[in-house]
C-alpha cells in the first residue's frame, strides 16, 4: 500500500504547488478588483483546497475521511478544536460556511510551505512561538488580541498547543485563548476529530493512508458574553465536552464493531450536537 501513499502525496504536493501560483496570480488579485466579495471568495477557494485535497486522500490514498462539520462563518465565530494531526487544519477549514478563516498557527509556517505560508501572512493569520522569548511571546500575544478584538472572520485555535501523541486530549495553553476571551463576544463551537494521531507526520501517511478512519464532531454554538469575566471555567468546560466527545466517538467505535456474521452499521464520521451538558 506504501505505493498509493506516494501517489497520494506527490498528486498533493503539485496541487500545492500549482495553488500556490494561481492564488499569487489569480485569486489575490480578484479580491483588490472585487473586495466587497472578498471573504466569499476566499472562502470558495480555501474549501475548494481542502476538499481537492481530500478526494486526493480518499481515492488516491484509500483514507477514509468524514464530510466536513457545518459551522457558520462571519466575525465573533471561534472554533476549538483537537490537535491529531496535519489534517486537522484542512479539516477544520472545509467546516466553515461562506468565508474564510484565520487561525492561530506557529509562527515557523509562515516561512516555506507553499501555498500554506503565502495565505498565513497575507490574511495576517495570528501566530505564536513556544519557544520563544517572553518579551517576543507577549508581542505575539498582543497581536493576537488585536486580531480576536477587531477580526472580520472566524478565529480558530488549536488550545493543546500540539498534536497529541497518544489521541487523547492534552492539557489546554490557555495563554493564547484566555487572550482571545478578553477581547468580544463569541460563538464558540468545539470540533473533536479522532483517528489521525497514528498518522500525525507525513512520512506516517505514506505507509498507512489507507489505514486512517477518521471521525468529527462539530458541538455547538456556545455563548462567550462576558469578556470582562474570568475565562477559566469556561476553557475547563470546553476541555471537558473535548474529553467526553473523544470518549463517545471511541465507545461508539467500539459499538459497531460487529459480531461473527452480523453486517457493520454505516456511519458518517459527523455529528453536530448542542451541549450534552444542558437537559
Amino acid at each position: 500500500m506504501r505505493i498509493r501513499g506516494y501517489a497520494a502525496l506527490s498528486l498533493a504536493a503539485v496541487l500545492f504547488l500549482v495553488s500556490d501560483l494561481l492564488q499569487r496570480i489569480v485569486v489575490y488579485p480578484v479580491t483588490w478588483i472585487l473586495p466587497t466579495r472578498r471573504a466569499a471568495i476566499l472562502g470558495t477557494w480555501q474549501r475548494y483546497l481542502c476538499r481537492t485535497l481530500f478526494v486526493i486522500l480518499k481515492v488516491i490514498g484509500g483514507a477514509d475521511i468524514p464530510r466536513p462539520g457545518r459551522v457558520p462563518g462571519g466575525p465573533g465565530v471561534l472554533i476549538l478544536m483537537n490537535h491529531q494531526s496535519l489534517v486537522d487544519i484542512p479539516m477544520v477549514i472545509a467546516s466553515v460556511d461562506g468565508t474564510f478563516l484565520r487561525i492561530v498557527t506557529r509562527q515557523r509556517y509562515a516561512k516555506w510551505i507553499p501555498i500554506i505560508s503565502h495565505t498565513i501572512r497575507t490574511l495576517e493569520y495570528p501566530v505564536v512561538n513556544p519557544g520563544a522569548k517572553a518579551g517576543t511571546t507577549r508581542r505575539y500575544l498582543e497581536r493576537l488580541g488585536e486580531v480576536a478584538r477587531t477580526g472580520d472572520a472566524p478565529l480558530v485555535l488549536f488550545p493543546e498547543g500540539t498534536r497529541t501523541r497518544n489521541g487523547k486530549i492534552l492539557r489546554f495553553q490557555t495563554s493564547a485563548l484566555e487572550r482571545i476571551l478578553e477581547a468580544r463576544d463569541w460563538m464558540v463551537y468545539v470540533l473533536v476529530s479522532d483517528g489521525y494521531w497514528r498518522h500525525a507526520k507525513l512520512s506516517h501517511f505514506v505507509g498507512g493512508m489507507h489505514e486512517i478512519e477518521g471521525h468529527l464532531s462539530v458541538l455547538g454554538p456556545f455563548e462567550w458574553n462576558d469578556p470582562e469575566a474570568d475565562p477559566g471555567d469556561f476553557i475547563e468546560r470546553m476541555r471537558d465536552l473535548m474529553v467526553e466527545e473523544l470518549a463517545r466517538i471511541r465507545g461508539a467505535e467500539a459499538d459497531r464493531v460487529p459480531e461473527p456474521g452480523q453486517a457493520a452499521t454505516p456511519h458518517d464520521g459527523v455529528r453536530v450536537g448542542a451541549d450534552p451538558t444542558s437537559g
